[in-house]
């Protein structure tokens, strides 16, 4: 009999707790359809008419959940994978292999009046504005930027990470991450094995019709001979009433871990609310190459259209046109022009 009791007392406190827990299971499907045009300067001319997964937004599903442990203060925890929705495989991110369980975010933190602590792998302080100031609905298929900024190659959410993310102070906040390399510096690594430990921080501020963010990046190469490439990103954008302006400034120091080859970018651009369902967005980026180190200096534009169409609050259609040129020093021009429809889906 006391032992039933106990077992009783044991599953009421155990309801408890699991009534002050939440555990949500999420996703968002996106696919579209298009061609992809290139030509490398030299005569080769390549077309593609393709169905692709991911874009505006990366396919993904996930699990995360949060529990109240008092005082206002939470324990979290978010497992997220990207796949492949036209082919139905598991996707991977910053070159991982498409063979880890969670590509995208695997941690375990806690949050209240403090701000947020995250401990694991997640996007890390620099992603988080990365592309907040950038049009055409920062679309990975085709916002200008993807095709001419160097500074989109940067590990966007590496492992072993520790984040820390502020709360909103009038409008002001920030967050500081660091990702462990986990990989001593003996002298014994070569770029092929080598790990990579990265340090991030951003500052940002929004209230009325502006908002504005500061991102860095320093990805330490543990490489002998390497230097280390550090990302800036400036951005801001203003809500006139009829239109969005946006602004992006990125710069990137040591490109690609050699020392003196930097790039410089901009981005300007305008979202147009046609009406409550319908945003037209348009957009010119540049980057221009700064090697000291006698390289040629390649410089780089691109320039698009695009459309969004609202069919419900988890749905919505979207189509857009995208060209980039770039030079080359032995060559006529490079060029890629990409037309694209699709559809995203959140559940």
């Amino acid at each position: 009999m006391k032992k039933s009791l106990i077992a009783l007392a044991v599953l009421a406190a155990s309801g408890a707790s699991f009534a002050q827990s939440s555990v949500t299971i999420y996703g968002l499907a996106d696919v579209w359809f298009g061609s992809v045009k290139t030509n490398d300067g030299s005569g080769t001319n390549k077309s593609v008419t393709q169905l692709s997964s991911g874009g505006v937004n990366t396919s993904r599903w996930g699990i995360k959940g949060s529990e109240d442990l008092g005082g206002g203060l939470k324990a979290n925890f978010k497992l997220e994978q990207g796949f492949n929705i036209d082919t139905g495989t598991s996707g991977s991110s910053d070159g991982q292999t498409a063979t880890q369980t969670f590509s995208r975010e695997s941690y375990v933190g806690l949050s209240g009046g403090f701000g947020e602590v995250r401990l694991g792998k997640t996007w890390d302080a620099y992603d988080d504005v990365s592309g907040a100031s950038d049009a055409m609905f920062d679309a990975n298929a085709l916002a200008p930027m993807k095709y001419v900024f160097k500074s989109t190659n940067y590990l966007s959410n590496p492992a072993n990470q520790v984040y820390y993310a502020t709360p909103t102070f009038g409008g002001f906040a920030g967050a500081v991450s660091y990702a462990l390399a986990e990989d001593p510096r003996d002298g014994s690594s070569t770029a092929a094995n080598a790990k990579v430990s990265v340090s991030a921080f951003n500052v940002t501020y929004g209230a009325g019709p502006v908002a504005a963010q500061l991102g860095y990046q320093v990805q330490h190469s543990n490489v002998n001979g390497q230097d280390d490439q550090k990302f800036t990103r400036l951005g801001g954008s203003y809500d006139f009433g009829v239109v969005v302006g946006k602004l992006t400034y990125g710069h990137v120091s040591n490109v690609g871990y050699v020392q003196g080859s930097d790039a410089r970018e901009y981005q300007i651009g305008v979202d147009y609310p046609v009406t409550s369902a319908l945003t037209l967005s348009a957009s010119y980026a540049k980057s221009d190459d700064d090697n000291s180190n006698g390289v040629f200096e390649q410089k780089r534009k691109a320039y698009g259209i695009g459309a969004a169409y609202t069919l419900s609050k988890r749905t919505f259609l979207y189509t857009g046109y995208t060209f980039a040129k770039g030079t080359q020093e032995f060559a006529d021009d490079e060029t890629t022009k990409a037309l694209a429809f699709g559809v995203e889906h959140k559940f």
